[in-house]
């Protein structure tokens, strides 16, 4: 073999395992797992965003004494407009982002552990027989593992 064939060789066995290492790391379930994820996060913001757009905001309009919608909201500065309406929207969108993210990722879950908690708590009450059972079966482990 002559030394460029074996450079060729090389990179084309490197080119191969950068390929496997990629498809190690995309089929992963972890990856699928985070990309299912973000679909979700997505359509739960284009949701939030929504609800605050077409339905809160418009009522906080109509709640504060104001002529103009929330969207018309501005402050003019030296002939510059400042549509801080627009940002109390986003404002309003974060919070019930926030809100509901906290709803879930501390309470659920929090209430989740603290039901498998209580349930590996709850475990049954060994029998007296249960008991000498599980003492012969640790001296057993101990006596094979002191023969080995």
């Amino acid at each position: 073999m002559t030394t460029e064939y074996r450079m060729h060789m090389g990179e084309r066995k490197s080119a191969l395992s950068l390929l496997d290492g990629f498809k190690q790391f995309a089929f992963k379930g972890n990856v699928i797992d985070l990309a299912v994820g973000v679909i979700i996060g997505a359509a739960f913001g284009k949701i939030i965003d929504s609800l605050v757009k077409h339905l809160i905001m418009p009522f906080i309009s109509v709640v504060v004494p104001a002529e103009q919608a929330y969207l018309s909201w501005k402050w003019v500065i030296n002939g510059k407009e400042v549509p801080y309406g627009l940002f109390l929207g986003e404002i309003v969108n974060f919070l019930i982002v926030a809100v509901a993210l906290y709803l879930f990722l501390i309470k659920f879950i929090s209430f989740v552990t603290r039901a498998n908690s209580e349930a590996a708590a709850a475990a049954p009450v060994l029998t007296k027989d249960q008991e000498l059972l599980t003492d012969i079966r640790e001296l057993l482990s101990r006596s094979s593992a002191r023969a080995a």
